[in-house]
């Protein structure tokens, strides 16, 4: 039995545009066709947070285009949501938005670093680690990293950490 339901590309070449218009990207498509009913996963992700507001209106939007296909015969569910925190870092766009967040890094050469995301520049991100009692920045070629995640954090990081982190480039774009 088919549903007529669309290709993953399909998908996001339907709503690519509406979505880089309300400003975010989308991330992935999921349509899984074993649930009943099928179910049509939208994941999206931009320099600002997905809120619930903005999830339903890009929701609605959604809908609508997908509800103008004449291809979809048979009800769907339709979701759209955010990267979860797990979501590996993979691109120097992903790095971007987690200024400031601290994160796990796998490196090609085995090693593991956990630092506070700083600036991207020129293929390498600025990581705020602890060295000794104090902080560093090291400079990290994205390329070196074979998986980076977003921790979760309980409680306020140090000042200072912050300040190398997200103060740095704030410098850096003021032009001082």
């Amino acid at each position: 039995m088919t549903t007529g339901l669309p290709s993953q590309t399909q998908v996001i070449e339907l709503l690519g545009g509406e979505f880089v218009r309300a400003g975010y990207e989308i991330e992935d498509v999921v349509i899984d066709t074993r649930a009943r009913p099928p179910r049509i996963t939208v994941i999206a992700d931009g320099d600002d947070a997905l809120d619930l507001d903005t999830i339903a209106t890009l929701s609605r939007s959604a809908s609508a285009l997908l509800d103008g296909l004449e291809t979809i015969r048979d009800p769907y569910v339709l979701e759209v949501s955010s990267p979860g925190v797990d979501r590996p870092l993979t691109t120097g766009r992903h790095f971007h938005r987690a200024r400031g967040r601290k994160v796990d890094v796998e490196l090609a050469d085995g090693s593991q670093l956990a630092g506070r995301v700083g600036e991207l520049r020129d293929d390498a991100v600025a990581l705020v680690i602890r060295d000794g009692q104090d902080w560093t920045v090291r400079q990290v070629p994205i390329a070196d990293i074979v998986k980076a995640v977003v921790q979760v954090e309980f409680s306020p990081p140090a000042q200072v950490e912050l300040e190398l982190a997200v103060g740095q480039a704030r410098r850096t774009e003021a032009g001082t």
